[in-house]
């Protein structure tokens, strides 16, 4: 059995796209006040917003023409052949498995906050336990408690800002805003650059629900009604979070930590209140339902790529539940062991959260690079595809999201030549296995989605 089943509607679409998101909310973003200030961050989340604007009604066409579980692997595939495909599924693959191990640590280390005793690290590893065995028990099951925890994680950070509101103060949110100076300079236009992965970190993944289409109740609608919703949702939380946090007293020490909305509550009711009590528990929902996304996300993409013969076949079995769960487990266990490293590995004196958030942004960029080159290929190669939904604006439109994306991926490796290093080995290390493996890939079912007619 290879084939996954419809079940998912319009709503639980939206809980996947905002819920894959949602944790950069909540943690991972404070990093980008630690290099370039809270308005030199404000002008890289206002771009990479830009970006991801222009991608999604770009991705949205790919999205509902080719519903595949393989998202742009499939898309790139189509238009690029075999080698355009595992580029871009690739590159997507490491994006969904190193964003997990990064959002884990941030679950332990909002649980450490109520329990001091417990170790951030094995709480990470539990958590990873508990959702990929979710994620195997069914889609349906898995989709539902996404749209719960999305939905309660959307309420909590509502009730942040309007907690935090009345001590808001925009001369705080302004003081030394330029990475930590009160003037614009070259070197808060060097630290707007070196914040791109943390900006991007507010939206990384949302395109995951591309990987849902195959279990999509009528994609052709369902699908662009959950993208554009989706990234409006976002766009509207990830600016109101970081403005009101960075308003309420020294934002420099809410830097460069994983929990941030927690530490910004408690200097304005105290570390005893209910309401501070009350989003370090629903604020796991945020951790939560993006990591249970990203789960259901890499578990799709290794299903597809499998049973397209890119990775082994083994990968594309699924359980009694309809649900690719040996795919689930080998992207689990990456992650485990990515967590098991953390103190172990120093790659440019990064945290591991901040390494696997870099990480995974580069596989992001090369994935939404490939997807525009994609689209631009498509619309001239098979211009008779039924496309029940156009970019709008086209070429304008994805050609902005391209330039961005190609921009993003340039300054990426410019500040963080060392963790670009490793992406570059995991894609040589992927390429090796594909070109020893043309024969598996010839004798995989096919697929008439991935190619031209």
């Amino acid at each position: 059995m290879s084939q996954l089943k419809p079940t998912l509607g319009s709503w639980h679409l939206w809980s996947i796209a905002v819920g894959l998101v949602i944790s950069g909310e909540y943690f991972g973003w404070s990093y980008g006040w630690g290099v370039a200030g809270t308005l030199g961050f404000l002008v890289t989340t206002l771009i990479i917003a830009a970006m991801y604007g222009c991608f999604i009604f770009s991705f949205t066409e790919l999205t509902t023409a080719i519903p595949h579980a393989g998202g742009p692997f499939a898309y790139s595939r189509r238009a690029w052949g075999e080698t355009g495909g595992f580029i871009a599924g690739m590159a997507t693959l490491i994006e969904f498995v190193f964003a997990p191990p990064a959002i884990a640590m941030a679950i332990g280390a909002y649980l450490n906050i109520q329990y001091p005793a417990l170790e951030p690290r094995y709480a990470a590893i539990g958590a990873y336990l508990v959702f990929m065995t979710l994620n195997i028990l069914g889609a349906k099951l898995a989709a539902m408690f996404e749209l719960l925890v999305t939905v309660l994680a959307v309420v909590e950070l509502l009730v942040f800002m309007g907690v935090v509101s009345p001590n808001f103060s925009m001369a705080h949110f302004t003081s030394h805003g330029w990475a930590g100076a009160d003037h614009f300079s070259w070197q808060a236009l060097s630290g707007i650059f070196a914040a791109i992965p943390f900006a991007i970190w507010f939206f990384l993944a949302i395109e995951g629900t591309a990987m849902a289409a195959e279990e999509a109740k009528d994609p052709v609608r369902t699908i662009p009604r959950a993208y554009i919703a989706g990234i409006l949702t976002l766009v509207v939380l990830a600016v109101g979070v970081m403005v009101m946090a960075g308003g309420v007293g020294d934002w420099g020490s809410l830097a460069n930590i994983n929990d941030p909305l927690p530490q910004a509550m408690k200097r304005v009711v105290g570390n005893d209140s209910r309401w501070m009590h009350m989003l370090v528990w629903i604020g796991l929902f945020g951790l939560v339902a993006s990591f249970h996304g990203i789960i259901l996300g890499y578990s799709r993409q290794g299903f597809a790529l499998a049973r397209a013969g890119f990775l082994p076949p083994s990968l594309a079995r699924l359980s009694r539940f309809s649900t690719p769960h040996r795919a689930i487990l080998a992207g689990g266990a990456v992650g485990i062991l990515a967590i098991l490293a953390d103190g172990r590995i120093n790659l440019q004196g990064m945290s591991l959260t901040a390494a696997m958030i870099t990480l995974a942004v580069f596989g992001a960029l090369v994935m939404y690079i490939m997807s525009m080159l994609s689209l631009f290929r498509l619309r001239r190669s098979e211009p008779g595809l039924a496309r029940p939904f156009r970019a709008p604006g086209y070429p304008l439109v994805p050609g902005i999201a391209l330039g961005l994306a190609i921009c993003c991926l340039v300054a990426m490796f410019w500040f963080n030549t060392e963790v670009g290093v490793l992406f570059i080995a995991l894609m040589l290390v992927g390429y090796g296995y594909f070109r020893l493996t043309h024969a598996q890939r010839a004798s995989a079912p096919k697929d008439r989605m991935l190619t031209q007619d």
